[in-house]
């Protein structure tokens, strides 16, 4: 192979298709998949029957026949159905996958009158499939599981395998400094609260987001008067972390001052995480004593904390 003498865009030169497929590969930085979360999924009918339908969206799609042939770009405007096969006594897994042939490389389709880039179901897969078969020009977008004498289709049986070829990804880093006065919480109850009573940080959840990872910590918690049994999570939204991170002090009375953090990814897919997307939420600090606390864990002007969240995009 030889470097090929005239770029793409330059005026009076000719441009060959592969040309043009090497292009979208570079745009694409060499990944393959759907360009956003909801593009291409597939659901069962409004009326469940003999077929799914696939939503509409776009997708980049390797050539897998030559190491030269390019990449592909492919649309569905609107929605499309197609057939899925009933079951006899025994169960079977199918994959629909969008695939690429190109009579260039592979086939004998013609352009002129033949579809290049067509649904296609795999019959028969593996019932753990999750991959198109090698040397496929393709990309899996469901494995659709159908127990035995079954000719319709329901969500339920649909395995979303759509990957996101260059998924977005959004950082907030936003700092918190409590300005005081000092703010309190002892006892024994074990209910959370919001300590300090405030919210520390507006934040934007994207659109597009499937996930948030939240690395959230906070410097100089005071501990006084007792040994200390507590906890320490945040609250995105109407969202409790799930998790807890325990403080186990028992250095006597005297003031004392913390460092803790917590780690945890917040699913956007569920019902509640999908009502934030697109929206305003706000963080706030949560904390809670034990049964066996015996001391005072205050926030006050020399208390900070770091709100550190990741929202990045996945399947919708």
């Amino acid at each position: 192979m030889a470097l090929v003498p005239v770029p793409i865009a330059t005026l009076g030169a000719e441009h060959s298709a592969q040309q043009f497929r090497m292009m979208i590969k570079d745009l694409a930085r060499d990944n393959q998949g759907v360009t956003t979360g909801s593009d291409l999924k597939v659901t069962a009918l409004a009326t469940p029957g003999g077929a799914v339908q696939i939503g509409d969206g776009s997708a980049v799609i390797a050539g897998k026949v030559s190491p030269v042939q390019g990449y592909y770009n492919a649309y569905n405007i609107g929605s499309d159905t197609v057939q899925i096969a009933a079951t006899g006594s025994t169960s079977r897994s199918d994959m629909l996958v969008l695939r690429v042939e190109d009579p260039e490389y592979e086939g004998d389709r013609d352009p002129a009158t033949d579809p290049i880039v067509f649904f296609e179901v795999i019959p028969n897969v593996s019932s753990t499939a999750t991959t198109v078969p090698a040397g496929y020009s393709a990309i899996p977008l469901a494995r659709i599981d159908i127990p035995s004498s079954t000719a319709t289709i329901t969500n339920a049986m649909i395995k979303d395998l759509r990957q996101i070829a260059n998924p977005r990804r959004e950082r907030i880093l936003t700092p918190y400094y409590f300005p005081g006065p000092l703010q309190e919480i002892s006892g024994t109850s074990t209910t959370w609260k919001t300590h300090p009573n405030v919210t520390m940080a507006t934040l934007a959840i994207p659109s597009w987001a499937a996930t948030a990872k939240v690395v959230f910590s906070a410097t100089n918690i005071r501990l006084a008067e007792g040994a200390i049994f507590a906890g320490f999570r945040f609250m995105l939204g109407s969202t409790e972390a799930v998790q807890e991170v325990r403080i186990d002090d028992n250095q006597g009375t005297s003031a004392r001052r913390v460092y803790v953090e917590i780690v945890e990814t917040i699913d956007l897919t569920t019902t509640a995480g999908a009502a934030m997307r697109g929206t305003n939420q706000p963080f706030r600090a949560r904390m809670r004593t034990d049964a066996f606390n015996d001391g005072k864990i205050g926030a006050d002007s020399l208390t900070s904390y770091k709100i550190d969240v990741e929202f990045l995009e996945g399947r919708l």
